[in-house]
């Protein structure tokens, strides 16, 4: 694997979409393979190498040194291939929005009504395009590379609206 740019490191920290898409385009083939040596499952490798990128996206400013990228990364997946190698053994292999969106906390009846509502509003709130990448993606269960080829855009692209879709909803969440 070729080094990283680490200025691409520093500018994702900074909130800097575009240069943490390009971080993406250089790591996720590295991290596909591992994930489907692990998996043994094309689909669920895809999974969860988004999922790791998703993971990535929201927590990269606390990352310390721009230099640990890859290695960090590597370590996000490894969490994210052992909860789905658990979700194996207990016959589970789905997710969903709660879950991505850290919803799901012991709420009860009440609030989860009223989380989901926020949620809905929040969908509401996206663009058409924004809405249909994280319809395919996140609730349908789509990798990013099928909803790809679903809307017959380019991956990076698919794969950075998406991040941003998913901040800007964190974002109005946390506010409601």
């Amino acid at each position: 694997m070729k080094e990283l740019d680490l200025q691409l490191v520093q500018k994702a920290k900074e909130g800097d979409a575009d240069s943490f898409s390009a971080l993406y385009e250089q790591l996720a083939p590295s991290l596909y393979r591992t994930a489907l040596y692990t998996l043994g499952n094309s689909h669920d490798a895809q999974d969860v190498v988004a999922e790791t990128f998703l993971e990535a996206f929201h927590g990269i400013r606390k990352l310390r040194e721009n230099a640990a990228f890859a290695a960090w990364m590597f370590r996000i997946l490894s969490v994210r291939c052992k909860r789905k190698m658990r979700d194996y053994v207990r016959g589970r292999n789905e997710s969903d929005i709660d879950e991505l969106l850290d919803l799901d906390d012991g709420r009860d009846v009440g609030q989860e009504v009223s989380l989901r509502a926020d949620l809905l509003r929040a969908l509401d709130s996206l663009t058409d395009s924004e809405r249909q990448i994280v319809v395919l993606a996140v609730i349908e269960g789509y990798t990013t590379k099928e909803t790809a080829q679903i809307l017959r855009l380019p991956h990076g692209t698919v794969s950075s609206k998406l991040f941003r879709t998913l901040k800007k909803m964190r974002a109005m969440l946390e506010r409601e």
